[in-house]
């Protein structure tokens, strides 16, 4: 069994992204029999599919667990849903700003994640790690990606989806102070990792989620 973890390049004028420096950390690692794989995503609309479409297929995982950076998020943010529509506030690294642009043309509207979702931020919690289901993925690149993914593999039985992640503290130490929230890398990888547990036992069990509420008020 092989689970993919993909993250991304740098983008936005930082040096660094959590996605990936947590995803190094897991590569060639062993959870319960199911051996895990990274890949790196560009952060350019153009080439982030293809990038993440040659890693499946170089792979051929079992799950897909794709990584971004969120500022201003304080947990392991496991994403719900991945919407059709790139709405781009800034630029990403090859200058591309795609302003209310489908992902995939004649697509569905959304895709939901196929991973045990509740599952996975229950175990988090259980073993003290800051988890929360979020709504919204965005509309830059990491939803592109959430969405493409999912695009992908919505007839096959690989299970996939997205998470997002804090800030690392050099990150937040480097705007001068501001209030966010931020994890080391090392941290992110162990949540990962327990993550991951769940996710294996998923994969060998019935297949079901449990119902658990973690919805939003607004």
């Amino acid at each position: 069994m092989k689970i993919l973890i993909t993250g991304f390049e740098p983008f936005g004028g930082e040096t660094v992204n959590p996605s990936w420096e947590a995803a190094q950390l897991l590569a060639g690692h062993q959870v319960q029999g199911a051996a895990l794989v990274v890949a790196q995503l560009p952060c350019v609309f153009a080439k982030s599919l293809d990038a993440l479409a040659a890693a499946i297929q170089l792979h051929q995982p079992q799950a897909v667990i794709a990584l971004g950076q969120a500022d201003g998020r304080s947990d392991f943010s496991i994403e719900r849903v991945a919407i059709n529509v790139c709405d781009a506030r800034i630029p990403d690294n090859e200058g591309a700003q795609p302003i209310d642009e489908p992902v995939i043309a004649q697509g569905p509207a959304a895709y939901f994640s196929s991973l045990p979702i509740k599952k996975m931020a229950m175990h988090l919690k259980a073993n003290g790690h800051p988890a929360a289901i979020s709504q919204t993925a965005g509309t830059f690149v990491c939803n592109q990606v959430f969405y493409g993914l999912q695009h992908l593999l919505c007839n096959t039985p690989v299970l996939s989806g997205f998470v997002h992640v804090p800030l690392l503290p050099s990150q937040v130490a480097a705007r001068g102070g501001a209030s966010l929230a931020s994890m080391s890398s090392e941290t992110l990888a162990q949540a990962l990792l327990c993550a991951i547990e769940v996710l294996v036992q998923h994969l060998q069990s019935d297949g079901r989620d449990i119902k658990w509420g973690m919805g939003a008020n607004h």
